[in-house]
């Protein structure tokens, strides 16, 4: 498990706005800038790379440096403005990607670390990447996280964002950092508790789903992330009475693949959400509700008819004439 030791602490990385400040001499004391390449220009050192150090290894590290210039070399280091913190996220988001998101000032007096107060989380990412689909595996969600140090090195932990929103457990939104990846896979069974994340913070707050055949109001329409099959079809109107077959309803899925997924569901306006007979939407569904037997015929007779009508009327002209 992530917690608030040294291995997650927040770490330099240019961008960094910082401010040094020597408690015994202030002239000395000013802002300064963590370049592209990890190096600061500082006072009576010159280029000190601080990059890959937590705030505290890099007030240890300065004042052993400032041992060999000054008597007294206690000095305070804090972020005045974090450099912009980007974490990927990949796997089973509406949009997967890398983003940027906002964080707060950090601070550290000599061997005292200040905890990252204000640091975006991992539930703060997932809104931003669009929420969960309805495939995600949020029992297993891995975290990588990179160490402290210029070696490159990485830890991972799992964690089980239902254990947060079912039990109130904090551990498993832990803050994040720069550099983070998040990976949630995608379930190998379908979720039960689904339906109930989707008034929650990790599911996107609206979708837009298709519906069209044999409904009122058929179109693009817009619902609440996961509604269920049957409450897109009442936001469409509701299937018409006698030309909808309710026993033959459609939904078509584009995959991220580019592979289609067509699925036959019974349209019954009394079931609850279930995976199975009445399963939630994601966005860009469609949802087809077939022609009912008695439609069929009557479209057929009226293609068949129609044609004929100017015929028709002509032939009933001429008999009102002879009449005549």
């Amino acid at each position: 498990m992530l917690s608030g030791d040294q291995e997650d602490a927040y770490i330099l990385g240019p961008g960094d706005s910082l401010s040094l400040r020597f408690l015994a001499a202030t002239e000395l004391s000013g802002p300064f800038n963590l370049l592209s390449d990890g190096t600061a220009s500082l006072p009576l050192l010159g280029n000190v790379r601080l990059t890959g150090l937590t705030l505290s290894q890099a007030s240890q590290w300065l004042e052993t440096l400032y041992k060999r210039q000054l008597l007294r070399p206690e000095l305070q280091l804090s972020v005045v403005t974090p450099r912009p913190l980007r974490v990927a996220l990949v796997g089973q988001v509406s949009h997967p990607g890398l983003y940027t998101l906002s964080q707060a000032s950090n601070e550290s007096r000599g061997d005292v670390a200040v905890s990252n107060e204000g640091l975006p989380t991992l539930v703060d990412a997932i809104a931003k990447a669009g929420g969960i689909t309805s495939d995600a595996d949020l029992r297993s969600v891995m975290l990588q996280r990179r160490l402290p140090g210029e070696a490159g090195a990485y830890k991972r932990t799992r964690l089980n964002l239902l254990a947060l929103i079912l039990e109130g457990d904090q551990q498993q939104n832990p803050l994040l950092f720069d550099g983070d990846t998040i990976r949630i896979e995608a379930a190998t069974e379908p979720v039960p508790e689904m339906i109930e994340l989707s008034s929650t913070t990790l599911a996107p707050q609206d979708i837009t789903v298709n519906v069209v055949g044999e409904v009122k109001g058929a179109g693009r329409v817009q619902v609440p992330a996961n509604t269920p099959l049957v409450q897109a079809v009442l936001a469409a109107g509701g299937p018409i009475a006698w030309r909808a077959n309710r026993g033959d309803v459609e939904l078509v899925r584009i995959n991220r693949n580019g592979t289609a997924t067509r699925k036959k569901f019974a349209l019954d306006l009394s079931q609850g959400a279930s995976n199975s007979k009445n399963p939630p939407l994601r966005d860009g569904d469609t949802v087809v509700v077939n022609r009912s037997g008695l439609a069929v015929t009557s479209d057929a007779l009226t293609a068949v008819v129609t044609p004929l009508s100017p015929i028709l009327g002509i032939l009933g002209f001429i008999e009102v004439v002879n009449n005549r």
